[in-house]
């Protein structure tokens, strides 16, 4: 391959499927997805994972700690530092209850999967420190969906640090496949005194790595990754600190953005607007079996 771009073979044909109009879209699910950084000598560094190559979405993909929004967290009152709700609702385009969801989804997939926790015992602080047995009790009922993050921070009585958070862009899953996401991506900045760790039962590898020297890697076909994740990587190279970029977010724009599979010249072109990089062509009919996906 040219590069590191994520491309599951099945998806030639559920594009024919679909234009052809025998396939029906499933309805993406919300979720979030954290850029976590922290600063080094030579600019900001980002926390990604390496989903197994087990995982039927994405498998061997490096990505963000993320995951799907727990309906628990739309109607649970937190205990809430930085922009108010209804803030958060027009910045990410939804109610109140929702963007509650959404965000408290990215600060708890941020601890399930890294460790890392973006809350605190007062609206200006965060807590040091999140190992130990029963810190790793309650992270354990958290991935199992014992408990809502809601319950969680209640119980603990911590106040989610909202303000930690920047919404940077969001990306819906393409029509044609099979499991759909309609994912917010966020920026944060490792808190003082945390440290990240492989938490997630569904990454084989963690790295925190330069978003340069990451694009540089999926350039060269040697890190696989979904049109998502390279893009936002590209977009973080501009910003030689972890602060900078959070001061970039309030006006980073959140339109939705989804790839489209359309005929041309009788072939389908499949792209993502405003992302020419990720423009596929895939002839209209099958070709007969030749080894690897088409270009």
């Amino acid at each position: 391959m040219a590069n590191g771009q994520w491309y599951p073979p099945e998806w030639p044909d559920r594009i024919r499927a679909l234009a052809a109009g025998t396939l029906t879209p499933v309805t993406p699910r919300r979720a979030a997805t954290v850029m976590l950084l922290k600063d080094t000598g030579g600019g900001p560094a980002v926390h990604m994972l390496r989903r197994r190559a087990s995982m039927a979405f994405a498998g061997g993909a490096y990505a963000y700690p993320g995951g799907g929004v727990d309906p628990r967290d739309d109607d649970h009152h937190v205990r809430w530092a930085g922009p108010t709700r209804a803030w958060w609702a027009d910045r990410l385009g939804v109610d109140e209850t929702a963007a509650q969801a959404i965000v408290c989804a990215a600060v708890r997939e941020t601890y399930e999967e890294a460790g890392v926790l973006l809350a605190g015992p007062a609206p200006d602080a965060v807590v040091g420190d999140t190992t130990g047995a029963d810190w790793e009790a309650d992270r354990a009922a958290l991935v199992a969906r014992d408990v809502s993050f809601a319950e969680f921070l209640d119980r603990r009585g911590l106040v989610l640090r909202s303000d930690l958070l920047g919404a940077w862009t969001r990306w819906i899953t393409p029509e044609f496949e099979a499991r759909r996401y309609d994912t917010f991506f966020f920026v944060a900045a490792l808190p003082e005194g945390q440290r990240t760790r492989n938490a997630s039962t569904e990454a084989d590898r963690t790295v925190w790595i330069a978003p340069r020297e990451a694009a540089a890697g999926y350039d060269r076909g040697e890190l696989l990754m979904m049109p998502p994740t390279i893009s936002t990587l590209r977009q973080l190279t501009a910003y030689p600190t972890a602060a900078e970029a959070l001061a970039a977010a309030p006006d980073r724009d959140l339109t939705p953005v989804l790839a489209t599979a359309r005929l041309v010249d009788g072939e389908i072109v499949l792209s993502w607007p405003g992302h020419d990089e990720f423009t596929k062509h895939i002839p209209t009919a099958p070709t007969a079996p030749t080894g690897g996906a088409p270009a």
